[in-house]
């Protein structure tokens, strides 16, 4: 699978898993859905930066039920899950 598969993948707003290094070097699997917007703020304050500039994807983490950041660049592996 390439990288513009892998990216419509997440981007498609189904469950995935992948695989990436975080900027420490380290690796991180994370199970995730993209296009979550429940519990965001209407008025919050907008980052100082645009995440998609940098190469990074805003995607929500089921299993520590937060939103992170996932590296594109340095994406390993990514899975479709099927939830039944």
């Amino acid at each position: 699978m390439n990288k513009k598969q892998s990216i419509q993948i997440i981007k498609s707003g189904r469950f995935f898993s992948c695989e990436f290094t975080k900027k420490d070097g380290t690796t991180r699997r994370l199970h995730g859905r993209s296009g979550v917007v429940k519990g965001l703020k209407e008025n919050a304050k907008p980052r100082a930066y645009d995440p998609q500039e940098l190469g990074y994807l805003c995607v929500w983490d089921m299993s520590k039920k937060n939103y992170r950041l996932i590296n594109l660049q340095t994406l390993t592996k990514v899975n479709n899950l099927i939830v039944k």
